[in-house]
């Protein structure tokens, strides 16, 4: 549940055909010609006060802006009432000089499901010793890896590029991997297999050829925080298969949070739930949050999902080429807060197509699936991007406290304190 919650919640509005559904429809329903007077003259009553009551919005506001009721009208009276003074200026798209911006109070807190779930918030090595291990040897290399295994409580510093001879498997639990000076894990990735209560944070991946920059298998409660992932800046050109994903959460993992890490220059970003032969056993976990991630220069999978559940909100992607958020696999995923930008062709879809462009090497025409689902909460900036959802769902809000974003400072917050060295 948000901070800002419907007393009484609508029943979410339904797409008419399988084509457009676009949470952009509530404020362009306010700024319609014959509302736009009664919108402003409603809107310019709070500027940063929020909405609180559903009783209070007008008729024809909760109309247009069916569902969440009270978080969709606030968000939209925001841009509206902050637009009207300059009104060539959209306050809901992205600012390309991403301003000077304060970081609100407590927003690097860990929040979403790897904080509120059934088993109990991540704490990673907490209670436990430190230890730093810098690289530059094969007994550093032989240290980090001896370090992630067992489940006693450690925070491990890491320091220095480590370009392993094979992947750091994370087996264990109750472990703190983080990055320190030019902390580095490159060549062939990382995968938490079988562990639980695992946190990274404030390192870079790169570099990982055949294969994931990070695979989650069978994990639970893990928060990925502050993080640099990427390949490298010449995706159309290497195509989607020289590298695999940068981050992938895959059998029955659950209880996520992914949150201001920096995710660039990479074609295939982050799959949840990898193959159909695993849908008895993924049913009922992968779930996810995904908040103030910077996402640029990317192909597809910001996030693609089967299965699961994931909640995105307040992430900001640019030039994310092909298709950023696809729900298919009877997934579902709640949408709000996010701002697309750049060449984006396609911001949100739920059809069961894999487009070719995903998965060339499977089928030239894309490969099939069935549909997923997906719901909006608080509006979206979809800028000129496309919108494809052909089923809504019942996953309407999130079953924990977040902090939301207001969508018009959402790029400058999010280029200004994601990835590395922003604790």
């Amino acid at each position: 549940m948000k901070l800002l919650t419907s007393l009484v919640a609508l029943s979410t509005i339904a797409c008419a055909s399988a084509q457009v559904c676009n949470s952009d429809n509530c404020l362009r329903g306010l700024q319609s010609s014959e509302r736009i007077a009664e919108a402003r003259a409603f809107c310019g009553t709070f500027t940063t006060a929020p909405i609180t009551a559903e009783a209070s919005i007008p008729t024809f506001a909760a109309q247009a802006c069916p569902g969440n009721v009270v978080s969709r009208v606030s968000s939209a009276c925001r841009c509206i009432a902050t637009s009207t003074a300059t009104p060539t200026t959209s306050v809901c798209g992205p600012d390309a000089s991403y301003p000077a911006i304060a970081l609100p109070t407590g927003a690097f807190d860990l929040e979403g499901y790897a904080k509120d779930n059934p088993i109990g918030p991540v704490s990673g090595g907490a209670g436990g010793p430190t230890t730093t291990i810098s690289a530059g040897s094969t007994a550093a290399s032989s240290a980090l890896i001896a370090a992630v295994s067992g489940r006693n409580p450690l925070t491990i510093i890491v320091e220095g590029e480590f370009a392993l001879p094979a992947r750091l498997r994370v087996n264990g639990a109750n472990k703190s991997i983080i990055g320190g000076k030019n902390g580095t894990i490159a060549r062939n990735g990382i995968t938490l297999v079988n562990a639980t209560n695992i946190i990274v944070q404030n390192l870079r991946f790169t570099g990982v050829l055949d294969n994931d920059c990070m695979t989650i298998q069978n994990t639970t409660r893990v928060w990925i925080d502050h993080n640099d992932l990427s390949s490298s800046p010449n995706i159309i050109k290497n195509g989607p298969d020289l590298y695999d994903g940068l981050l992938d959460v895959i059998r029955a993992s659950d209880w996520l949070t992914i949150s201001w890490n920096y995710f660039h220059d990479h074609y295939k970003a982050s799959l949840v739930g990898n193959d159909d032969k695993f849908r008895a056993l993924d049913s009922g976990h992968l779930h996810l949050t995904y908040h103030h991630n910077y996402w640029r220069n990317l192909g597809t999978r910001g996030n693609a999902g089967r299965f699961g559940h994931q909640h995105l909100y307040n992430n900001y992607y640019k030039d994310f080429h092909f298709q950023v958020i696809h729900s298919r696999s009877d997934n579902q995923v709640l949408v709000e807060g996010n701002v697309f930008a750049g060449d984006t062709r396609e911001a949100l879809s739920t059809y069961g197509l894999v487009i070719p462009e995903d998965s060339p090497n499977t089928s030239p025409l894309g490969d099939y699936e069935i549909d997923g689902f997906a719901n909006l909460g608080a509006l979206n900036d979809f800028g000129g991007s496309e919108v494809n959802i052909t089923q809504v769902g019942n996953f309407t809000e999130a079953p924990y406290k977040y902090k939301l974003s207001p969508l018009a400072d959402v790029p400058a917050l999010v280029v200004r304190y994601s990835g590395l060295g922003k604790l």
